[in-house]
């Protein structure tokens, strides 16, 4: 069976992922660093993970011919660090704080975990290598860890599942502090709006990346896939994928422009979008609305 090489990567994309930035150093004193989703755990005796790197990359004949390499878990809040080890550059360390690993492999810091590892096996895997180590050395530091899914940057959002009366008469006694943050509440209305918005928008058929980036496209015009990669949290690999499947969808055009379809479909989400705020602010009066977004507006100025 032949497969369409886009496709076959939008569906792969629906398995939800960790994001990792592979490190080595090379005897001569090269370090290499490539971000990658394709860890994973082999084996807990011997401790071995693995993950995969493209046979064309630059970087291969570092990792091959080094001893050691890491691998950096990223943290929910290190997407800039993501992206800076996703493209091409003549030093991706630049500005990079790190600490010397096993074999000197760079360890990039405030990550979520990192798994220092001894060169195991390499293996042919199709259009791309498999790495394989043994864990050497490894640190958790517990932090919230960076998810890809769809193309596209998330955050782990724990469901709280179904408690007993008893569980939610201990939370009101005990947790009035929880209650009290500002953070907390948040979070936990990010979750529900979460919970109950993307279904909606998946059924349209786009994927979280695919609608973004359509609905950015619709509210903007003269634009370019610079432009689109720093208005979106989405790597600019998959800016231009996301780009390359509404186009075959028939929604935009070579100038990034939609068509009478793509407008079509903008509408729609927007119209899911619109649905959803007013079925959550239904009880606000227009101004209190009003006054919510402007304060949204000033968290995100002061935050940026």
């Amino acid at each position: 069976m032949n497969f369409d090489p886009k496709e076959f990567r939008r569906c792969l994309g629906n398995f939800a992922t960790g994001v990792t930035v592979i490190t080595a150093k090379s005897s001569d004193g090269t370090q290499v660093g490539v971000t990658a989703n394709s860890f994973n755990s082999v084996s807990l005796d011997p401790p071995l993970v693995l993950w995969s790197i493209v046979k064309t990359s630059s970087s291969y004949t570092v990792f091959e011919n080094s001893d050691h390499f890491a691998v950096n878990i990223l943290a929910a809040d290190q997407i800039d660090l993501s992206n800076n080890f996703a493209k091409p550059s003549d030093d991706k360390f630049a500005n990079i704080e790190t600490l010397s690993g096993v074999g000197g492999a760079p360890l990039l810091t405030n990550t979520a975990a990192n798994f220092q590892c001894e060169k195991y096996q390499i293996v042919d895997g199709g259009d791309h290598w498999i790495m394989i180590g043994k864990v050497v050395e490894f640190a958790n530091y517990g932090r919230s860890p960076l998810l890809y899914v769809q193309g596209s940057y998330a955050g782990a959002i724990p469901f709280t599942g179904a408690k007993t009366p008893a569980q939610n008469v201990a939370s009101d006694k005990t947790l009035a502090r929880l209650h009290d943050s500002a953070i907390y509440l948040m979070h936990k209305v990010l979750q529900k709006v979460q919970e109950n918005y993307l279904p909606k928008q998946s059924s349209t058929g786009l994927s979280t990346s695919e609608a973004r980036l359509l609905l950015v496209l619709s509210d903007t015009t003269g634009i370019t896939i610079e432009d689109l990669a720093n208005l979106v949290t989405i790597p600019s690999v998959d800016v231009v994928s996301g780009v390359e499947s509404l186009k075959s969808f028939g929604l935009i055009n070579n100038d990034l422009a939609l068509t009478e379809k793509g407008h079509d479909m903008a509408e729609r989400l927007w119209a899911i979008s619109d649905q959803q705020q007013e079925d959550i602010f239904s009880n606000l009066k227009e101004e209190e609305l009003t006054n919510f977004k402007q304060q949204l507006h000033q968290l995100l100025t002061q935050l940026t």
